[in-house]
């Protein structure tokens, strides 16, 4: 079928909900990724029904899809390929239910992340994942690539709350997998095998979340060091302390830097590394916790503040939400990385990174999760100079190869999408990837479900 008449057969379909003009369609070419495409259309459907038509049709004819929630991703997980059809879920963004008594949320895919967050907290209760875009990305795209956030260390990724999925396949068919139950294991685990999977597998049209009570208390610490390996030296004490704070967050110079330049928190300029610390729990559990943290801070040099107040504590937030778009005020290009390591040798992949930066005379800022070992590595360049932004590709190279060596892994959060495709072969032996391929295979046989992604 020629181009036209593809264009055409779709506009059929949803005719008021599809959107063919160019100026309409750059808008839905990116993603918080430097990679930039152009769908063939963009088609915004309201029910999985919908949904259904457009993949039956799609299937058919051997027209592409990629499935968009918000487009903040940082891998190019939601950047159309030549000659596909873009399906933004944004109009799908109800909240079908909160139940309190079986504590579970039933969600459209585009309802963002922290709306979902604010109604919870309304009814007492509480959605951990917590990824920096919170306030824009859609629970949908968080499923796709099994988001994480600072609550991470304590609650678990997106993953740990996803009980059930209702998905249309790429023939148009629904599948259904889990349920509002807690424990299941009648076959295979479908449910999981789909958070993650980055669009390649399945359209996802509604989402049935596990979520908790609200804490009781929760304490917001800010610690600051002169020498990076004294906040490395603290990270691996608390860990190692039988405390699980709810988040533990470093900030190095350069971020910190980065930061004040762009929006004045009042972060501490001298600081070499900072560390965003909370806890949560019972009023008398907090208090004692807290205190035991504080004192593993000074004891290794560090500097300690207690926020008084909910505004201090979102106040603290904002500025570390803040850092990645504060870093385009170093260099116009950012290429973003999110490499995990055992918590262990975080401090030596902090080293690892300060060598990296020096070797290649490129500022490296460094950030992030590092109580469960996620650094998000941010290389600064500018890829309208050819010889430096060559040299930033291969100080990814040799981050990644630091990061397999010391145990580690290349995306903690991010997923791969098209920026870290080339590089699977460094996390994933061939044997892994021939099973995934066939997987893909079975779910996606013509291979028209956000066609480049993941596999080179």
């Amino acid at each position: 079928m020629a181009f036209g008449i593809k264009k055409k057969k779709i506009q059929d379909i949803l005719p008021h909900r599809t959107l063919t003009d160019p100026e309409e369609l750059f808008c839905y070419g990116f993603d918080a990724s430097s990679s930039e495409g152009r769908p063939l259309a963009v088609v915004k459907p309201v029910n999985a029904s919908e949904v259904g038509q457009l993949a039956a049709f799609a299937h058919e004819h051997a027209i592409s899809i990629v499935p968009r929630g918000a487009g903040t991703g940082m891998t190019g997980g939601a950047v159309p390929m030549k000659d596909v059809v873009v399906l933004s879920m944004e109009a799908m963004n109800r909240i079908l239910e909160i139940d309190q008594h079986d504590m579970v949320a039933v969600v459209e895919p585009g309802v963002m992340n922290g709306y979902l967050q604010e109604k919870l907290e309304e009814k007492g209760l509480f959605y951990p994942p917590d990824p920096a875009s919170m306030k824009f990305c859609t629970l949908g795209g968080n499923v796709a690539e099994n988001a994480g956030g600072p609550r991470a260390i304590k609650y678990g990724v997106t993953r740990d709350y996803v009980l059930g999925l209702e998905s249309v396949l790429s023939d148009g068919r629904i599948l259904t997998t889990g349920g509002k139950t807690y424990k299941g294991v009648v076959g295979y685990d479908l449910t999981r095998l789909m958070v993650g999977s980055e669009g390649t597998l399945g359209i996802i049209t509604k989402i049935i979340l596990k979520v908790l009570p609200l804490p009781e208390e929760v304490a917001t610490l800010l610690c600051t060091f002169t020498s990076m390996d004294d906040a490395a030296r603290t990270v691996s004490k608390i860990t190692s302390a039988s405390i699980i704070p709810r988040t533990l967050e470093m900030m190095d110079r350069e971020s910190i830097h980065a930061v004040e330049k762009y929006k004045a928190f009042g972060l501490p300029m001298d600081a070499e590394a900072l560390l965003l610390i909370e806890v949560d729990g019972p009023v008398e559990t907090v208090s004692k916790e807290s205190e035991r943290i504080a004192s593993l801070c000074t004891s290794c040099n560090g500097s300690v503040r207690i926020a008084e107040d909910r505004y201090s504590k979102e106040r603290l937030w904002e500025a570390r939400r803040a850092i990645s778009p504060a870093l385009y005020k170093i260099s116009p290009t950012k290429i973003n990385e999110d490499i995990v390591v055992p918590r262990g040798s975080v401090p030596e992949m902090f080293g690892k990174l300060r060598e990296i930066s020096e070797k290649y005379d490129l500022p490296i800022p460094s950030f992030g999760h590092v109580g469960d070992g996620n650094i998000h590595v941010n290389v600064m360049t500018d890829k309208n100079n050819p010889d430096e932004y060559q040299r930033a590709l291969d100080s990814i190279k040799e981050i990644f190869e630091a990061t397999i060596r010391l145990g580690g892994t290349i995306s903690g959060e991010h997923g791969v999408g098209i920026t870290k495709k080339q590089y699977i072969g460094m996390d994933l032996d061939d044997t892994n990837i021939e099973i995934m391929k066939a997987v893909k295979n079975v779910f996606d046989p013509k291979g028209i479900l956000n066609p480049g992604k993941i596999f080179p």
